[in-house]
């Protein structure tokens, strides 16, 4: 089978071509990706007929490319870091995914699973799934101490780490905090606009009043937030690309 690698961390790319060389032999991987809009192209142009997808990528998701190239007749394995909601479902059925980092058994046992069903029954299931993933994607479910707590992502305001808890700030006023570190939810909010701009903060663009160049982060709500002096250049790259600069 033809495959391509679509995944924005280069070492993990390298790590996935490592496992199939070592245990599938089958397997011809032709090309690397790092974004939807590059694996668009190289699948519209090589054809492949095995897709292992990341699922959240640099300039979009994996569903967004799936979109893109519903004309292309191929199959997928999917690549993530979380056990999402979506794709716990579809590994029942005729669709797999990979944790990172990559297992070599749930490798192998993948391979064998996608060999053995159709491209068609897999576009239906992910078809189902992605409805899942966008509705899942608008809101967040925190474990508290007392209770589980949902999260509407578009009224968070900012996201504050303090000695491995995460404190989140809502327009409307309430905080809530989850005994977990601020990295733990940094992937999935850098793909609906919010941006860590410290290492103790993630910040939603939408929710910025006005950026500083002392380094200083306005919101909306009067509060404050600082830009690290390592991370001012890609922050300013984010904010002025949010605001069509």
């Amino acid at each position: 089978m033809k495959a391509l690698l679509v995944e924005d961390k280069e070492y993990i790319r390298k790590a996935l071509l490592h496992l199939l060389q070592s245990v599938a032999t089958d397997v011809e991987v032709i090309g690397e990706c790092e974004s939807v809009k590059d694996a668009v192209v190289v699948a519209n142009t090589c054809k492949p007929e095995l897709i292992f997808l990341d699922i959240n990528l640099s300039d979009g998701n994996g569903f967004d490319f799936l979109e893109q190239t519903a004309h292309l007749d191929f199959k997928v394995i999917f690549i993530t870091a979380y056990e999402e909601y979506a794709l716990k479902a579809l590994k029942a059925g005729a669709v797999d995914y990979l944790l990172k980092p990559v297992d070599p058994q749930e490798l192998q046992e993948a391979l064998v699973k996608v060999k053995t069903i159709s491209s068609g029954e897999q576009k239906q299931q992910i078809k189902t799934a992605r409805q899942v993933w966008y509705k899942d994607e608008s809101t967040l479910l925190l474990s508290l101490s007392d209770s589980f707590q949902v999260i509407e992502l578009n009224e968070l305001l900012y996201c504050e780490s303090d000695k491995g808890y995460t404190s989140f700030h809502l327009a409307n006023g309430k905080k809530y905090i989850a005994s977990k570190p601020l990295k733990e939810f940094e992937e999935k909010l850098e793909q609906i606009h919010f941006t860590r701009p410290h290492q103790s903060f993630m910040v939603n663009l939408k929710y910025i009043d006005k950026y500083d160049k002392s380094g200083i982060i306005f919101l909306k709500s009067g509060k404050k937030i600082p830009v690290s002096s390592r991370k001012k250049e890609a922050f300013l790259a984010t904010f002025l690309k949010y605001n069509n600069l």
